[in-house]
């Protein structure tokens, strides 16, 4: 059975879409069967894989608002096992012509329904905000990974975010849990990242993922060669955090 896991923080530059890339590659790297959806206009996901978003035949557009066929659209990645649907920045416009649409907020989960049985897992890549888009990957959803960057104003917006898994769990989806909270661009030598930490583990507990990603160059720079960073650099700090993630999520699975 298809796992579906939104990635989604309403606040910017938290390390979202890295997230994103490198858990759907780990993933992929352990024999699972991966999609990674980029549902952000800025089409980060997609071109952080190799792809050219302005060389898309298809993308995510077309299936939420003209309801191409979503095998149609997939293309595959750098990595085996890997496949995505790309977003472009057309995407921008789809929360309108969305919005007088019969069930817009099921428009994805109608739309998953297509791969169910294709994938082992989608990763769903948010935008940053608490739009009709998000919304729907949220609604498409069993569960959501919240990255959480250390640094001072890491908790705020928190409150919000749930307050909107709290609607769509009572209204739209019933079944979504969060599946943890994740620690990003973690310096252990900083006595604040330590205290975020700490500070989420007792509020949480269990769901806070027991792996932190940590502040890594060679983390930052593999996008920009359209490559995850166990491509990129598989030695890298940030290379095995994500592959420690991956097998933590399919630990708590089993």
């Amino acid at each position: 059975m298809t796992k579906i896991i939104a990635i989604a923080n309403q606040k910017g530059g938290v390390g979202k879409t890295t997230t994103a890339i490198n858990l759907s590659a780990s993933l992929a790297t352990l024999g699972k069967k991966v999609l990674l959806i980029d549902a952000d206009p800025q089409a980060n996901a997609t071109s952080g894989l190799g792809i050219d978003p302005q060389q898309l035949q298809s993308s995510v557009y077309e299936c939420l608002v003209d309801e191409y066929p979503i095998k149609s659209a997939c293309t595959n990645s750098c990595v085996e096992n890997l496949d995505v649907l790309g977003s472009r920045i057309d995407l921008v416009g789809a929360e309108l012509e969305l919005i007088n649409k019969p069930g817009r907020e099921k428009v994805m989960h109608q739309l998953l329904k297509q791969v169910e049985n294709d994938y082992d897992y989608i990763l769903i890549d948010c935008s940053p905000s608490l739009g009709l888009i998000t919304v729907n990957a949220l609604t498409a959803a069993n569960s959501v990974i919240i990255p959480v960057q250390a640094e001072y104003f890491a908790l705020e917006g928190i409150s919000k975010l749930l307050n909107t898994v709290r609607i769509i769990k009572s209204k739209l989806n019933s079944g979504l849990r969060i599946e943890g909270f994740l620690i990003t661009m973690y310096d252990a030598r900083l006595r604040l990242a330590n205290q975020i930490y700490e500070e989420l583990k007792s509020h949480f507990g269990d769901i806070v993922f027991t792996t932190v990603i940590p502040r890594n160059t060679r983390l930052s720079e593999a996008p920009s060669h359209g490559l995850p960073a166990l491509l990129y650099d598989p030695h890298s700090r940030g290379a095995i955090s994500h592959l420690q993630l991956a097998q933590e999520l399919l630990e708590k699975k089993s």
